[in-house]
C-alpha cells in the first residue's frame, strides 16, 4: 500500500500526526476526531518507510475492545506484509512480560491473578485473621483503600509509615499482611500487574535495557487515563529512546476516581522535552449544534489545554431540553420519543445515559410497560457470572492446589458435606503449621484428628483433585473443563434443581466450555485461557446491536448513537453531590458531561425532573436543575417542560435529520404569557421564571417542634434548613456541650452545622 493510498482518506492535522516519526509526539484528539484511524495509520506507515519492522512497535491502550478494533485495521492496512506490531492493553503487556521474567521476583510463572471479587474474598480472611470487627472496618473499604494505594504507587510500608489515625493504621497492616498472602500463594492482583512490571524493570538493567530495544516505538492511546504507576512504566520503556507517541483529550479525563492523573497528559511536553503538539479538531461525528453545546459547558474548566471543535456535519437541530414533573415522568417522555423515533428509524439506535447505576430502574419499567426490548449496560458479564468463576476456581486449583481463596470457593461447591466449621479449622491448622490450606487438608488426611465423615468428604475433593490434575497433561483444555463441570457434580446439580435459572446457567458453562475449545484450535495454553478470562471486561460484552442502551456516562466513553438522552440532570445527581468537595472533582463531572454529550451523532436530549426522591425518602423533594445546563447557551436549546404538552399529543422526529416534520409550534413552545418575555422557545430565563411563581403557592414545609434534648438528629434523619433546603443526617459527633452534624443537602452537598445553633426542622 503506497503513501498516498494511505494518506487520502486523512485530514491535515492527521497527516501531520502520520508523518511525525522520530521524537516525543502528543496528539490532542478531540472527540469523535478520528484518533483511532490516525493511530492505526501511522503504525502503519512507520513500517511501510522502514522506520521501524513490526515487532519493534508497541501500541497499547485500555480495553480489550479498543485493542482488537486497533490490531484489525492495522492487520487491514498491512495486507500482504509479514510480521505484525504488538498492540494490546496494559494490563496483557504487563502479564506478558511477567510471564517471562517473574520468578526474578521471587514468583514462579504460573502465577494466577485475582479479579476484584478474588481480592476481597482474601482481604475478608485476613481481616477474620487479624480479629478486625467488619462491622468497624469492612473488607470492601479496606479493598478500596488498597487499590488507590496501588494506582497512586504507594507501597504497603509506605502506608502504614503516612497513616494519621487509627483506621489507616488498621488498614496499612491489613496491607502488608495481603502482599505477603498474594506472594505465599503465588498470586497477583489487577493493580499489582502493572507495579511488578515497573519493579522488574527499574530492578533488572539487562531487561530494561531489551524491552527498549524490542519496542523502539511505543504509542499509547487514551492517555488522559493513564495513572501514576502507568506512567512510571511509561517512562521505563522509553529511558533509551524517546519515539513516544501518545493521544489523549485533557476533556474527556473522566477516571480520577480509578487513580488517573489528568496532571500526565497537561505536563507531558515537561516530561518529554522536544515535544510536538497535534491538535485533531474536525469532528465527524455531532452535528455543530452539539458540539457548540458541550465546548461550552466543558470551556468552564481550568485544567485543560484548549482546543476548538469543528464539523462539517450540518448544522442539526437544537438541543432539546425537556423538564419533567418527576422522575416517573421523566421516564415516561423519554421512552414515548425512543418509541416514537424507532417507528421512523427502526434500524437506528439510541442510548439513554445516567450518572449512577441505580436511575436506571424508572428507566427499565418505562420500556418494559411499551414492549421495547433493551440492553443495559453494567450488568454482570460473562466472565464474572457465578458458574463460570466457580469452573475456572476449579481450574486454577487444579493449577496451584496452594490458593487458598480459590480452594475455599470451591471446596463444598456443591455441595459435598464439608462445612464452614471444617473449612475454619483447616485455616487454623495452615496458620498455625505456617502452612496453605492444601497442605492443612492433606495433614488432617493423613493424620485423622477430624471426625470420620468430615474426613471421608475431604478426601473425595483430594481425589477429585488430584484425578483432574493426572488428566491435564493428556487431555485438551475444552474436555479438562468439561470434565471439571461433570466429575465435580456441578452439573448433575443443577440438572436436578430444574428450574430456567438453572438451566440458563447449564447454557453458560456449556458456552466456557465452547470458549476452551476455540482456545484449543488456536493454540492457547491453560495459562494464557486464564489470562484472557482474568483480563475481560464488561465493555467486552456491549451488543452495539441494540437498538436501545441504558448505561452510565462513564461506561459510554469511546462509543457513539445516532440519539443520546441524558437524563437526571440535577444538582446532587448530576454533578453529583460528592463532586461539591474539591475543584478537581467539579471539573472532571463537567468533562463527563462533555463526554456525554459528545456520544450524540444528530440529536441529544438533557432531561431532569422537578421533583425528586431521594435519599430513599418518603416524599419527593424539589430538584434544582445542573448547572451544566445554565452553561449552555440558550440560542442552542429547544425548551420543552410538562405541563405544556397534552397528554396524548406527541413530538414526531422524521426518517431523517435533514428535512425535520416538526408539529406546530405552538405545541414545542411553552404557553406563557408575552409578559414574561418567551415568544421564542429559547428563552429558558423566562420559562423558569413563570414554573417559579405559577408554583409559588405550594404548601410551605411543616415545621414541627424541636425534639427533647437526648432525642434529637439521629443519622438517618430527614431535615430542612431555611438556606439549604431539604437533606438528611449523616453523621452526628459530640462535640463539648453540643454536638456537630454532617447533613447532605439535596443539590447542595455536605454542611457541618452545630446543632443547637442549626435550627433544622425534622421531617
Amino acid at each position: 500500500m503506497t503513501a498516498d493510498v494511505l494518506m487520502e482518506s486523512l485530514n491535515e492535522r492527521q497527516c501531520e500526526a502520520v508523518h511525525h516519526t522520530h521524537g516525543p509526539l502528543l496528539i490532542l484528539a478531540g472527540a469523535g476526531s478520528g484518533k483511532t484511524r490516525t493511530i492505526t495509520f501511522r503504525i502503519s506507515y512507520l513500517i511501510a518507510h522502514g522506520c521501524a519492522p513490526p515487532e519493534n512497535i508497541l501500541a497499547v491502550t485500555f480495553t480489550n475492545k479498543a485493542a482488537s478494533e486497533m490490531k484489525e485495521r492495522v492487520m487491514q492496512l498491512l495486507s500482504g506484509r509479514s510480521g505484525n506490531p504488538l498492540v494490546c492493553t496494559f494490563h496483557s503487556f504487563a502479564v506478558r512480560v511477567l510471564r517471562r521474567h517473574i520468578d526474578r521476583l521471587g514468583y514462579t510463572r504460573d502465577f494466577t491473578i485475582y479479579d476484584d471479587d478474588d481480592q476481597k474474598a482474601a482481604i475478608k480472611a485476613i481481616l477474620k485473621e487479624q480479629q478486625v470487627d467488619e462491622t468497624l472496618l469492612s473488607h470492601r473499604r479496606v479493598h478500596s483503600m488498597i487499590s488507590y494505594a496501588k494506582n497512586h504507587s504507594v507501597g504497603p510500608k509506605q502506608y502504614l509509615e503516612n497513616s494519621s489515625n487509627r483506621e489507616m493504621e488498621m488498614i496499612g497492616a491489613a496491607y502488608i499482611a495481603y502482599q505477603e498472602f498474594l506472594k505465599k500463594s503465588n498470586v497477583v492482583d489487577f493493580d499489582d500487574l502493572i507495579l511488578l512490571t515497573s519493579r522488574l524493570l527499574r530492578e533488572n538493567a539487562d531487561l530494561l535495557q531489551q524491552y527498549n530495544q524490542w519496542y523502539r516505538y511505543l504509542m499509547v492511546d487514551e492517555y488522559q487515563d493513564t495513572n501514576r504507576p502507568q506512567y512510571e512504566l511509561i517512562k521505563l520503556l522509553t529511558t533509551y529512546h524517546d519515539n513516544i507517541c501518545v493521544v489523549g483529550d485533557e476533556d474527556q479525563s473522566i477516571y480520577r476516581f480509578r487513580g488517573a492523573d489528568i496532571r500526565n497528559i497537561l505536563s507531558f511536553e515537561n516530561d518529554f522535552p522536544g515535544t510536538r503538539v497535534i491538535k485533531l479538531e474536525q469532528n465527524y461525528r455531532s452535528t455543530q449544534n452539539i458540539l457548540n453545546g458541550a465546548a461550552a459547558v466543558v470551556s468552564q474548566n481550568k485544567q485543560r489545554k484548549g482546543k476548538t471543535l469543528w464539523t462539517d456535519n450540518p448544522t442539526g437541530k437544537h438541543i432539546q431540553l425537556y423538564e419533567a414533573e418527576d422522575a416517573q415522568g421523566e421516564a415516561d417522555f423519554v421512552t414515548r420519543e425512543i418509541a416514537e423515533y424507532l417507528d421512523f428509524n427502526p434500524e437506528s439506535r439510541v442510548a439513554v445515559l445516567y450518572r449512577t447505576n441505580f436511575q436506571s430502574r424508572q428507566f427499565e419499567e418505562a420500556l418494559r410497560r411499551r414492549s421495547l426490548p433493551y440492553k443495559i449496560v453494567g450488568s454482570v458479564g460473562f466472565y464474572a457470572r457465578a458458574e463460570i468463576k466457580d469452573i475456572i476456581a476449579y481450574l486454577k486449583v487444579l493449577l496451584n492446589p496452594h490458593d487458598g481463596i480459590m480452594l475455599a470457593r470451591i471446596i463444598n461447591v456443591p455441595g459435598r458435606g464439608i462445612g464452614k466449621a471444617t473449612v475454619d479449622r483447616l485455616a487454623q491448622i495452615a496458620l498455625l503449621n505456617k502452612m496453605t490450606v492444601w497442605q492443612a487438608l492433606e495433614k488432617s488426611l493423613r493424620e485423622q484428628f477430624l471426625p470420620a465423615r468430615t474426613d471421608a468428604a475431604l478426601n473425595r475433593f483430594h481425589n477429585l483433585i488430584t484425578t483432574l490434575q493426572a488428566k491435564m497433561g493428556s487431555t485438551s483444555l475444552g474436555n479438562l473443563l468439561q470434565m471439571i463441570a461433570e466429575h465435580s457434580g456441578y452439573m448433575e446439580t443443577l440438572a436436578k434443581e430444574n428450574t430456567d435459572e438453572a438451566q440458563s446457567r447449564i447454557l453458560n458453562i456449556n458456552e466456557l466450555v465452547n470458549a476452551a475449545h476455540e482456545a484449543d484450535s488456536s493454540g492457547q495454553s491453560i495459562q494464557e485461557f486464564l489470562d484472557h478470562a482474568a483480563l475481560s471486561s464488561d465493555s467486552d460484552d456491549l451488543d452495539l446491536r441494540a437498538r436501545i442502551t441504558l448505561l452510565t456516562m462513564h461506561n459510554a466513553k469511546g462509543l457513539e448513537f445516532p440519539v443520546v438522552f441524558i437524563v437526571g440532570c440535577e444538582e446532587g445527581l448530576f454533578p453529583h453531590i460528592r463532586s461539591n468537595e474539591t475543584a478537581e472533582d467539579l471539573e472532571e463531572e463537567r468533562r463527563l458531561c462533555y463526554v456525554a454529550m459528545t456520544r450524540a451523532q444528530r440529536k441529544l436530549y438533557i432531561t431532569y425532573a422537578r421533583m425528586r426522591r431521594m435519599y430513599g425518602g418518603d416524599i419527593p423533594g424539589l430538584a434544582q436543575p445542573s448547572r451544566f445546563i445554565a452553561e449552555i447557551p440558550t440560542h442552542l436549546l429547544e425548551t420543552r417542560s410538562a405541563p405544556d404538552l397534552p397528554r396524548f399529543e406527541r413530538f414526531r422526529p422524521h426518517r431523517t435529520f435533514t428535512q425535520p416534520r416538526y408539529a406546530q409550534p405552538s405545541v414545542l413552545t411553552p404557553r406563557i404569557p408575552k409578559s414574561y418575555g418567551a415568544t421564542t422557545h429559547d428563552n429558558v430565563d423566562a420559562v423558569r421564571k413563570f414554573i417559579q411563581e405559577k408554583y409559588a403557592d405550594l404548601p410551605s414545609v411543616p415545621e414541627p417542634a424541636m425534639p427533647a434534648r437526648g432525642h434529637r438528629m439521629k443519622p438517618g434523619t430527614k431535615v430542612f434548613h431555611e438556606k439549604y433546603g431539604l437533606g438528611v443526617v449523616i453523621d452526628r459527633e459530640k462535640l463539648g456541650d453540643d454536638f456537630k452534624l454532617t447533613v447532605s443537602f439535596a443539590g447542595i452537598g455536605q454542611k457541618k452545622l452545630m446543632e443547637r445553633f442549626a435550627k433544622l426542622k425534622k421531617m
